[in-house]
């Protein structure tokens, strides 16, 4: 690892941490007691927590009862302290960037591909891989589980970066009446009412409406959002259960664009001017219908079945170009698109071995057209789009049992990906038109080792992602050309420790390395800025060390309790011996990152503590020679709580510090160069939350 950063930053974060969002299980108070806030111990809650505890790598497992402790405006705000991943908002907004062990280091603000979002246990990411309109509200969760890189392989993900399950709540696990309301700095103002309860007969409903706004920190950054997040559940028997959701979501914002070294120097609330003359925008509208039907054959075999189909219309003024005022290039692109999924799991416990098979396919087609851009709107079509991908994932996974401490984990992945991408000039009839077809089959052997409340875990296994229809369209090569799709294999090792009364303190670590060929990488083309080039690499590697620890410390007779919880991650992501770049570092990922609070607890519900985040140094061009600083941020949080009331205050950004939260990738980046995206200046939101049952 590359040496010279200075690791006091996280030695001082090690002693002032944090009760996260992750730390879901309550440790014993002082009279040997189990406290939670929100009672979520649901079924599935518990099913997934059991999951990611015999998972033989790093998962995570975010409960968004606890979460909503503080302000959970984005998903960057939801996987704060989930360890190994980076996500942060370009602008406060919806625009967030997330990478998970590496993946998506190139374009960091294009189609978000190398994590696959699912929920429920169906994709929301397309068939090609990308993110790219829109991601989970992780305030429509109960909870939600993150599989970092091979160990998605029980989701049946074929990403670098693994995957991450939301779990709807429902009218049978929480039943009763929500109402929350958020507000804070930015103009920022969110309200959410939830309703769940059983219908007789079998039958149960819950319903989430939910609008949110901000102005935000920057010129031209104004985001409006509306959804609506239902499902209905109709149990017949104990064997069999169906249940249909429901999502119509409305999302509008601006996008700021990103700013020069001098500008971000004189005033990081600019915005670049021509995302204000282009009125660059992304607005999305989406409708998703889904359904999941679980048969328990008896009490050791289940089927469940699982269809999605959504629809979204994409409104995207992006690129606006000019010379002494004159335009020479401008793109706003006006598309629709169709994403279907289904899914089809077995799972079965026969003696020693507990034995899961699984089926995911899902197809995406995309049709409309790239238009010139006038300020926001249409100025005559470029070219007419019509592309599609299909993929199929089967995966199975037995876990073997051998004595009261050793299990064996064995499994693997097939996978088959098709990309057809039609682009076709309006004007002459001329166009691009690659297609190809992927397979590859990725195994996977593990091992969970336990000793009292200790597990020791550890794997070897494959690595393939296929590329993105964005990838293929924006290939170097031009013409009809194709990429290679990215491929590897990475070795784990790790421990890990729940809390359960008498031993408050619980953590995950791991560390990993992971060799990979042909990485896709894209930088901006400087012909026609806004549009990305993308080629495959012959070898990269992709390491780092990934911990979260926690606990809950009684302190003093009162009943109080200290919470600590720190996340920490130190990566390592470099070309290796590349002819171009040797073994310079991948860009977009820090060295190292770690976020933490330390939370007293009181026995009457109320509870106070600091905040930090320490982020170290990152490159923005491939050539290493333009760094973007670390920074250090301190804030705090305090609330108060009990089963049918809650309300926080939150202070982030304390000292008001200026610093880059996201930034664009070059080749060989320069001051003049247009890439940084200012982070959230000093700002403080409050909430609260009623319950009625």
């Amino acid at each position: 690892m590359r040496q010279g950063y200075s690791r006091v930053p996280l030695a001082v974060l090690g002693a002032l941490c944090a009760s996260g969002a992750l730390a879901d299980e309550r440790a014993p108070n002082a009279e040997g007691r189990m406290e939670t806030i929100v009672v979520t111990g649901t079924e599935s809650a518990a099913a997934d927590r059991e999951s990611v505890a015999r998972m033989p790598g790093g998962a995570s497992f975010i409960d968004m009862s606890l979460a909503r402790e503080r302000n959970v405006a984005t998903l960057a705000d939801a996987l704060r302290y989930v360890p190994g991943v980076w996500s942060a908002s370009h602008a406060g907004n919806d625009r967030v960037f997330f990478s998970s062990r590496g993946s998506n280091l190139d374009a960091t603000d294009y189609d978000l591909n190398g994590i696959k979002l699912l929920q429920d246990g169906m994709p929301v990411t397309t068939a090609d891989g990308n993110n790219h309109n829109r991601i989970v509200d992780p305030l429509a969760a109960a909870h939600a589980t993150v599989a970092r890189g091979a160990n998605a392989l029980e989701l049946g993900a074929s990403t670098l970066g693994g995957a991450i399950n939301f779990v709807s709540p429902t009218g049978r696990n929480h039943p009763g009446l929500d109402v929350a309301v958020n507000t804070g700095s930015h103009g920022f103002a969110l309200a959410q009412a939830s309703f769940g309860g059983s219908l007789g007969d079998g039958f149960d409903a819950f319903v989430t409406l939910e609008a949110k706004r901000r102005d935000g920190y920057r010129a031209h950054s104004a985001q409006e959002r509306h959804g609506l997040y239902a499902n209905f559940g109709w149990q017949p028997s104990e064997k069999l259960s169906t249940r249909f959701y429901v999502t119509a979501l409305e999302n509008d914002h601006e996008l700021p664009g990103a700013l020069t070294r001098d500008e971000f120097g004189r005033d990081t609330s600019l915005a670049d001017r021509a995302a204000i003359d282009g009125h660059y925008q992304r607005n999305v509208e989406a409708t998703r219908i889904a359904n999941k039907t679980t048969w328990r054959l008896d009490d050791t075999r289940r089927i469940e079945l699982g269809v999605s189909v959504e629809e979204q219309s994409l409104y995207h003024p992006i690129v606006w170009a000019t010379v002494g005022g004159v335009e020479v290039f401008s793109l706003l692109i006006d598309t629709e698109h169709r994403n279907r999924g289904a899914s089809l799991r077995f799972s079965q416990t026969a003696g020693r071995h507990s034995t899961l098979i699984g089926l995911n396919h899902a197809d995406s087609d995309v049709h409309g057209g790239h238009y010139r851009n006038l300020r926001g709107e249409r100025n005559g079509l470029r070219d007419h789009v019509a592309s599609s991908a299909t993929l199929t994932e089967l995966f199975a996974v037995d876990r073997w049992s051998l004595g009261d401490r050793l299990t064996l984990v064995l499994g693997g992945q097939f996978a088959a990906a098709e990309r057809t991408v039609h682009v076709t000039s309006a004007a002459t009839g001329d166009g691009r038109h690659p297609s190809a077809r992927y397979e590859r089959f990725t195994p996977r052997a593990g091992f969970l080792l336990d000793f009292a409340d200790v597990t020791f875990y550890g794997n070897a296994s494959g690595l393939f992602e296929p590329p993105t229809n964005y990838e293929l369209e924006d290939n170097v090569a031009g013409g009809d050309a194709t990429l290679a799709p990215m491929k590897g294999k990475v070795v784990e090792l790790g421990t890990r420790r729940t809390a359960s009364v008498g031993r408050p303190w619980n953590w995950d670590v791991a560390i990993y390395y992971a060799e990979v060929e042909d990485e896709i990488l894209s930088v901006e083309d400087p012909n026609a800025p806004g549009t990305s080039l993308s080629t495959n690499v012959d070898r990269t590697i992709h390491a780092g060390v990934e911990a979260m620890v926690g606990a809950v410390l009684p302190v003093g007779r009162a009943g109080g309790t200290l919470e600590p919880t720190i996340s920490i991650t130190i990566n390592e992501f470099r070309f290796d011996d590349d002819p171009h770049y040797g073994r310079n570092a991948l860009p977009a990922a820090p060295d190292y990152f770690a976020r933490g609070e330390l939370i007293y607890r009181s026995a009457h519900g109320w509870h106070v503590g600091p905040m930090l985040d320490v982020v170290g140094d990152r490159f923005a061009d491939f050539a290493n020679t333009y760094r973007i600083g670390s920074h250090v941020l301190v804030g705090l949080r305090a609330g108060w709580g009990n089963e049918r009331w809650r309300a926080f205050a939150e202070l982030r950004n304390l000292a008001d510090r200026d610093y880059v939260v996201t930034h664009s990738v070059r080749n060989v980046a320069s001051p003049g160069d247009r890439i940084l995206n200012p982070g959230e200046p000093r700002s403080v939101f409050v909430g609260f939350q009623a319950r009625f049952e």
